[in-house]
């Protein structure tokens, strides 16, 4: 098999700032809702610097603005932040970093840094992709962040402007364009539906755990239907008819 081309460094760099300036600018949304959710300015800039990850970051300060116990709320965002560690696995042999850059790369490992470098054709240019979008998505979210928190604190009651819908509504904007398959819609329309059922139930923060039982439960759904039952035929095609007369041609059975 004939090597794919190697991608113009210029159209590598092209990609990943638009993935990195088009995401890191939903840092002023988390930057409101947190501050929304009483955490400080410096509480804010320290979620982004150290954890950076954004669907973590929503999960605990919405969790949090609930009222949910701060214990609930991080174990929603460690849960959250879980699919990360498994990007790390195949990242590891794509990029091939080794010695001190390993756990720095590690810090950069979310969606789009995964995405943009998986995207490419060879290690040069996935190391490329995966460092552009790094670097221009961390610093940009990171000065939203501290944006957003600073004109929450300017505007005072963030309830009051409806800035609080603003984190959900983004991560909504960000994830329904993903949802290309009925696997992947019915997934989201369980979780919605196990969100608003167990919302006014359990404490703040558990309805994000128990959506996301609603992943295992649709493959389990959509493999069932796929796989054949115990017993039943599998159907075959149709083996083309013999021709007009062939029975004529062969050797008749002698008879006593």
């Amino acid at each position: 098999m004939a090597p794919l081309p190697q991608r113009p460094d210029s159209a590598v760099i092209r990609d990943a700032l638009g993935v990195g300036v088009a995401v890191g600018l939903s840092g002023f949304a988390f930057g409101v809702t947190s501050a929304g959710a009483g955490l400080s300015v410096w509480q804010s800039c320290a979620l982004s610097l150290l954890v950076f990850t954004g669907a973590s970051q929503f999960a605990l300060v919405g969790a949090l603005a609930a009222g949910g116990n701060p214990l609930t709320a991080a174990a929603g965002a460690f849960f959250l932040g879980v699919r990360n560690a498994f990007y790390g696995l195949r990242l590891s042999a794509v990029l091939g970093y080794r010695g001190t850059a390993r756990p720095l790369a590690a810090h950069w490992i979310i969606d789009e840094t995964s995405a943009v470098a998986l995207a490419q054709p060879d290690r040069r240019s996935a190391r490329l992709g995966f460092t552009v979008t790094g670097l221009a998505l961390y610093v940009l979210w990171n000065l939203t962040t501290l944006g957003g928190a600073l004109g929450a604190r300017a505007l005072g009651d963030t309830d009051a402007w409806g800035l609080d819908a603003a984190g959900p509504a983004v991560f909504v904007a960000l994830l329904a364009p993903m949802l290309r398959s009925t696997v992947e819609r019915c997934t989201a329309g369980l979780a919605v539906l196990l969100l608003l059922v167990t919302l006014p139930l359990v404490p703040a923060g558990v309805p994000v755990l128990l959506a996301a039982l609603a992943a295992p439960v649709v493959l389990a759904v959509h493999g069932r239907r796929r796989a054949p039952a115990p017993g039943e035929a599998i159907p075959v095609a149709p083996v083309p008819q013999e021709r007009a007369g062939a029975s004529h041609d062969a050797p008749k059975e002698d008879r006593a």
